[in-house]
């Protein structure tokens, strides 16, 4: 199934996506992880034919317009951006798929808006990153510093595509060719060479994150069926804290698959059937 290259009009920022499956399916908004893009979602979506599956490149990532200069990425930012596809794309309620800092996202848009969201999977991932609330100055200090780092910061030039897939390798759970997909959307050939298009300012720490007790107000707002989804080799999430979160969620399904951090893209097929019954229930 062929993808299909969709830009979305909002009133600050222009997003870009990628569209698969038929526009009378069931509406999905796919959001993928931090520094990643829409073709997270290039070997999963295909497998869903039913759905009418929209991977965002979320603003700052992939080939989605980067946000002003003077506007910083705060995490909860997210969330009325993703309600503001949805509204453009004339969809009242939706479902959606989110990996990683997709899912925390996801979580948000729930839990805000509980009567428009209506089943929710969660890939790798329960929420966002919270801090004690008597961490909030040094949180604030540590965020001021990174930001004039990026500011003075060169983009890093690689001399091929090649060399760009062996960056986003390093440290990483992915395979050569789920590496290009990811490269191939989210980096620009300019003189010299080729650079990653994602916008320097998501490497910034936040200024400001929630607490956990706010993360589990969120949580609990859930009213839809929830379905966590987690890799057994992923991402080595504190499992106490996981649990506790999970615990909040009034409808919640879970799987536990082999595969890494990026299992949905690096192997499909493994979750594929899961989200598919999920979704079909």
């Amino acid at each position: 199934m062929t993808a299909r290259e969709l830009t979305i009009e909002l009133p600050h920022l222009r997003l870009a996506a990628r569209e698969w499956g038929p526009a009378n399916g069931p509406p999905v908004l796919a959001l993928h992880g931090w520094l990643d893009n829409a073709a997270s979602f290039d070997r999963l979506a295909p497998l869903l034919p039913e759905l009418h599956l929209v991977a965002l490149d979320l603003a700052g990532h992939g080939r989605s317009q980067h946000r002003h200069p003077s506007v910083v990425h705060h995490f909860i930012d997210w969330a009325p951006e993703v309600v503001a596809v949805a509204d453009r794309l004339e969809w009242g309620k939706f479902e959606l798929i989110g990996h990683s800092m997709g899912a925390g996202i996801s979580t948000l848009v729930a839990g805000t808006f509980p009567d428009r969201v209506q089943r929710l999977v969660l890939l790798e991932g329960a929420g966002p990153l919270a801090a004690d609330a008597a961490r909030a100055p040094a949180q604030l200090a540590s965020a001021v510093e990174d930001e004039a780092r990026a500011v003075k910061a060169s983009p890093r030039l690689f001399p091929d595509l090649d060399a760009a897939i062996k960056a986003r390798l390093r440290d990483s759970d992915l395979d050569t060719e789920a590496a290009r997909l990811l490269v191939e959307r989210g980096s620009a050939e300019v003189d010299g060479g080729f650079r990653f298009t994602h916008d320097p300012r998501l490497r910034t720490r936040s200024r400001t994150r929630l607490t956990e007790n706010q993360v589990y107000a969120f949580l609990a707002a859930i009213e839809c069926p929830v379905l966590a989804v987690r890799a057994l080799q992923g991402w080595p999430f504190p499992e106490d804290v996981v649990m506790a979160r999970l615990k909040k969620i009034q409808h919640l399904e879970t799987a536990e698959i082999e595969g890494g951090h990026h299992v949905h893209l690096t192997h499909p097929e493994r979750v594929a059937p899961i989200i598919f019954k999920f979704l079909s229930d």
